[in-house]
């Protein structure tokens, strides 16, 4: 009978003897340290010692007896059972030769240190957690910075007393797992002292969408628990696994996160860890550096590698990772098979739309995609569960495992603090709530019996609304879509969007246009940006270089914010091409951005005055134009992503085309260079008369249909007066597209359509395929339709 075995001598296949959480340490410590992946040492006392344990006292058919028949949905009964279990369990005293041989190991692995008594974290390993149908996240209970073997004892106790807790009673009873049948390993690790440093959570793909091809890493300054348990709102970054491995450094998107406070170890160990507040300039910062982002990116793939291999199939996985404050090493703690999307077969997109409007109440960070509204329910603590009712919007400052039981039959959730790897995001994944989590303030401005929506629709940023709000939602089955006979792209120029709708069958991004970016992201006017001196308001010029402070630059603020924002959209969509257009802003649009008034221009009638490529070469705009570009070069040279294609908006002249693509070639955007396509867009007719000498020009077209129609019929489509005259369909209009596309294809050159029409009227789209267009690219809730529209005939049809 093994009582106790060393970490590194055991794998996957001790699950029985030492618990899912130890036996995916013991696998990563003997596997995977000659792929760089660091796991700090340490030793197992085995589900035979906790038997032994229960054996001795005395203990299994009393509490066999206390769970059989119990009630999980009667919480009192529930907690009077759980507690009398906890205290039973770790009231007892260790079977004799289980201390004898946990006094030695632990005296070995800190000579193994260096020292006399090391600090060690204890945790608890079940039988059945860290599966990939069952994550059993949080249920069991961790003791950090134990140091003394008087302390190791109880804590080693007192984690085998957490297999009943009633959190874990209840989840293990939703699972159809008998209690019974399930045993509690006790892992002991030489302690990561995160407490000086940073630490937190790594999973293999993007957590709100499934998407696989990115790794997100969250992280805070001193130990993990805070990131966990949801109370900090930790930084986050995203990186692009093909081109990782590929040897570029994608680190596509970042959040800096308040890190308010941080938890220390203090004087007396273990229960003398302390929360203490962050310094207002460390909050601000970024908790890792970018290599040290790279190198934990690397190491989840190797342990993600390992685990697909063993598994025989893909197996996302969710980690832990800590950093050491005196060496500066990063560590794997603990690893475990991701639970919410580790069958992607046969799944389904749910897209959900509000259809009204309303007030917004909060805002914090959207976890899934669903909508959910109901009267507002504030707990403060777990005494005011019992209140809860079925279709409640649950509001609390943060969740706690215990509150599990009743987290099944709310409406939606909302929390203060926490970040997207929190307690309450797992849990609400796993259950397909709508939660919102880190709003700062809702507990507090939120009133109870308030009726409220709960949106997590609209990208990353989840809100509050106040009032029932209707929503529709679509449920769609990717695979079942049929193959379109034209390839249908999307149009996204949202990057939270992005990982999403990625997963539609689609041929890629035929327009992204950026001028989303610049307005929600950045906010100031490119030129203010280079120029912040040229700003005359002196407060307005204090604000834009406020906001930029985080950045080396003011002008690298607003490269890192686009490359940022098009790196994201163009990992999603990765190997597919994405069509990028650059800015086309009218002077107006340019105006109102922060500073802009300094840089543009007053014009009668800014839709035909100085915009698209009328931009980039004058000196007015030029510096700006430098910036888009920079952002472009280093999402594909930096990033690898060199399925982004460039296109130039509003091209009026063949002598204007060229002296775009000189300056382009001066910003190092060369066409040709590395691959590097230039489109340019159909919007002019000049641009179909002299279609064939365009072609020599650039490698492709779309087709803008609303400035198209607004130029063939000569009606300004901003102007309510003449909104009925304004009509993609008009037959001036569609000759002019057929001619576009015979003469481009004359010159080998292909045509895309990236206009509205095709998405609002679908037999639009199949007069495009009539004539031969290349592809047509829609928004992302009309894909469905058209590519139904649009399908390709079965072969008994074709003949």
């Amino acid at each position: 009978m093994a009582l106790l075995v060393p970490l590194e001598q055991v794998g996957l296949e001790a699950l029985a003897l030492v618990g899912g959480k130890n036996a995916s340490t013991g696998e990563m410590l003997r596997n995977l340290g000659a792929a760089g992946v660091r796991v700090p040492p340490g030793f197992a006392l085995t589900t035979e010692a906790f038997r032994a344990h229960l054996a001795l006292a005395g203990l299994e058919a009393p509490i066999a007896a206390r769970l059989a028949g119990l009630d999980v949905s009667d919480l009192r009964a529930l907690a009077a059972a759980g507690g009398w279990i906890r205290e039973a369990v770790a009231a007892a005293p260790l079977p004799p030769r289980v201390a004898e041989e946990l006094r030695g190991a632990y005296h070995a692995l800190s000579e193994r240190g260096g020292e006399r008594e090391s600090a060690v974290s204890v945790r608890s390993s079940a039988t059945a957690e860290d599966l990939p149908s069952a994550s059993f996240a949080g249920q069991h209970e961790s003791y950090l910075n134990v140091r003394g073997f008087s302390e190791l004892d109880r804590a080693v106790r007192a984690c085998m007393a957490s297999l009943y807790t009633d959190r874990a009673i209840v989840y293990r009873a939703q699972q159809g797992i008998a209690h019974a049948g399930v045993a509690l390993s006790v892992g002991v690790q030489k302690m990561v002292r995160s407490d000086l440093a940073a630490s937190g959570v790594i999973f293999t793909l993007d957590t709100e969408s499934g998407f696989r091809d990115v790794v997100l890493i969250t992280g805070a300054y001193g130990l993990g628990e805070l990131v966990v348990q949801g109370r900090v709102n930790p930084d986050e970054f995203w990186v692009h696994k093909p081109t990782l491995r590929a040897g570029f450094r994608p680190i596509v998107r970042r959040e800096c996160g308040e890190k308010r406070s941080k938890l220390v170890y203090g004087e007396r160990a273990p229960r003398a860890l302390r929360e203490v507040p962050v310094p207002h300039a460390e909050r601000s910062r970024f908790t890792l550096e970018d290599d040290e982002v790279l190198e934990l990116a690397r190491a989840a793939l190797a342990v993600e590698e390992h685990y697909s291999g063993r598994a025989g199939q893909p197996t996302p996985m969710d980690l832990e990772w800590a950093k050491d404050g005196p060496s500066g090493a990063l560590y794997i703690v603990q690893a475990r098979p991701e639970t919410v999307h580790a069958h992607p077969s046969g799944a389904r997109l749910s897209l959900y739309r509000l259809e009204g409007q309303g007030e917004v109440l909060l805002r914090g960070k959207s976890v899934g995609a669903a909508i959910g509204s109901g009267p507002v329910r504030i707990v403060r603590t777990a005494g005011e569960l019992e209140a809860v009712e079925p279709g409640d919007v649950l509001v609390a400052e943060m969740t706690d495992p215990d509150w599990e039981p009743v987290l099944a039959r709310v409406a939606a959730l909302v929390t203060d603090q926490g970040g997207r790897t929190c307690h309450a995001a797992i849990v609400s994944r796993e259950l397909g709530l709508p939660c919102v989590v880190g709003t700062g303030a809702a507990t507090q401005r939120l009133a109870a019996q308030q009726p409220v929506t709960v949106s997590c629709a609209e990208g990353s940023e989840g809100r509050v609304y106040a009032g029932r709000i209707p929503f529709r939602r679509e449920e769609i089955d990717p695979a079942g879509l049929p193959t379109p006979r034209v390839p249908l792209l999307l149009n996204v120029a949202n990057p939270d969007h992005a990982f999403r709708v990625a997963q539609l069958p689609c041929a890629g991004v035929g327009l992204l246009r950026i001028e989303f970016l610049v307005t929600h992201w950045i906010g100031i006017h490119p030129m203010a940006l280079a120029h912040p001196e040229r700003v005359a308001d002196a407060g307005v010029r204090e604000e834009i270089l406020r906001r930029a402070a985080g950045a080396a630059t003011p002008s690298e603020f607003f490269v890192a914010q686009m490359a940022s924002g098009v790196g994201t959209i163009a990992a999603a969509f990765h190997p597919r091409p994405v069509i990028v257009r650059f800015s086309d802003f009218k002077s107006n649009e340019y105006a109102r951005l922060q500073g802009g008034r300094d840089f543009e221009p007053e014009e009668a009638n800014p839709m035909i005055g100085f915009r698209g490529a009328s931009r980039y070469y004058d000196e007015r705009y030029r510096d700006g134009f430098a910036l888009e570009c920079r952002a472009l070069r280093r999402v594909r040279e930096e990033w690898g992503l060199a399925n982004v294609v460039v296109m130039i908006p509003f091209c009026r002249t063949l002598g204007e085309a060229r002296r775009v693509l000189d300056e382009l070639a001066v910003n190092g955007l060369e066409r040709g260079r590395n691959g590097l396509k230039v489109y340019v867009m159909c919007e002019i007719p000049n641009n179909v008369i002299l279609a064939e000498d365009f072609s020599q020009l650039f490698d492709g077209f779309s087709i803008g249909s609303n400035d198209l129609t607004q130029l063939a019929l000569g009606v300004d489509r901003d102007s309510e007066l003449l909104a009925s005259l304004f009509d993609e369909r008009d037959p001036g209009v569609r000759s002019l597209i057929e001619q576009v596309v015979e003469r481009a294809h004359r010159m080998g050159r292909p045509v895309g359509i990236c206009g509205q029409a095709p998405s609002d009227h679908p037999d639009y789209a199949e007069w495009l395929a009539a004539i031969g267009i290349d592809s047509i690219s829609l928004t992302p809730d009309s894909l469905p339709g058209v590519a139904r529209r649009l399908a390709v005939a079965p072969a008994s049809e074709r003949g």
